[in-house]
């Protein structure tokens, strides 16, 4: 057992027992909070709980599952996110909200909790908001980074196996690293794209720093690979080097989901805040609220489903 998983294991009180509450359902859509820990979807050879496989469980206890009345995938939070997820009940209404995603939903915010940047060659510290719009590379392992000039693929067996894939293989059947690997007379080369972070800092702690961000893009990792370029690894994230983990887990959360209905054009907004120990932790840590006064909210975690009139 690696040794992030067993410090999860000590710590973490749903470990292996999380749970899933559907904040709203309807004839189209079901909207849940996802902990932290637990799978959005499967993938191949993964054995693991799934948010899906649980809401199918959960349909099939109330009756309202039905063959063509069944959980879609429409977005993903990463495992150890925690937050508000969308998932489509048909496959008419998945082609729906994939084919309008960017028009229907009108914010996504998130909330984490960073280190800040240390050490002699430390990036200078983020002002209060901002864009992060760096192009991202997929490393073999998929993990998402922001690449230096120079950055070139390692020349290992995972490597080698990409552009043997890159020829043998659809895209369909790539996984995220082949798929954005530029491929040439047999030797690879990182494809970047493009991602666009929005922050802006909520309060500032001697050691670490809670951010509120939104996406123009949903790139995997994004939030991740950004704030870690800046010299802010999220706590709890090893992928990224952070050194602390003062909460059993990665400190992201999917606070924020408002859209338009997609079929009913209702507005609709869910928030789940959160973990009230973000802001507790911060405010031993010494935190100083942002220029504009803001602060994080109080109170315990909870949630938020408000019909909102256009």
């Amino acid at each position: 057992m690696k040794a992030s998983t067993e410090y999860k294991k000590a710590h973490k009180a749903d470990f292996g027992h999380e749970r899933i509450e559907v904040l709203y359902e309807d004839e189209w859509i079901a909207v849940i909070f996802k902990p932290s820990g637990m799978l959005s979807v499967p993938y191949p050879g993964s054995k693991a709980k799934t948010a899906l496989a649980v809401l199918e469980q959960i349909m099939r206890k109330k009756g309202t599952w039905a063959k063509n009345h069944r959980p879609f995938t429409v977005h993903r939070l990463d495992r150890d996110t925690s937050g508000v997820m969308m998932f489509a009940l048909s496959e008419a209404a998945q082609k729906k909200i994939m084919d309008s995603w960017h028009k229907m939903v009108t914010e996504r915010l998130y909330r984490a909790v960073a280190e800040n940047p240390t050490g002699r060659n430390a990036p200078k510290p983020l002002p209060d908001s901002g864009l992060i719009d760096d192009e991202l590379a997929y490393n073999a392992y998929n993990v998402g980074f922001v690449p230096k000039p120079g950055d070139k693929p390692s020349f290992s067996k995972l490597t080698k196996q990409a552009v043997k894939n890159h020829y043998n293989k659809s895209r369909d059947q790539q996984s995220i690293y082949e798929r954005n690997l530029t491929v040439r007379g047999g030797k690879a080369e990182f494809k970047t794209i493009t991602a666009r972070t929005h922050y802006k800092v909520i309060l500032r702690g001697k050691t670490h720093t809670l951010f509120e961000l939104s996406l123009d893009t949903g790139r995997k990792n994004q939030i991740r690979a950004h704030l870690a370029s800046k010299g802010y690894p999220l706590a709890g994230d090893e992928n990224y080097r952070a050194k602390t983990n003062p909460f059993g887990r990665l400190a992201l959360h999917a606070r924020t989901l408002e859209f338009d209905h997609p079929f009913t054009h209702e507005h609709l907004k869910f928030e789940v805040a959160e973990p009230e120990e973000w802001e507790r932790f911060l405010a031993t840590d010494g935190t100083q609220m942002n220029a504009d006064g803001l602060k994080a909210g109080k109170g315990k975690l909870h949630t938020d489903a408000l019909k909102l009139g256009k």
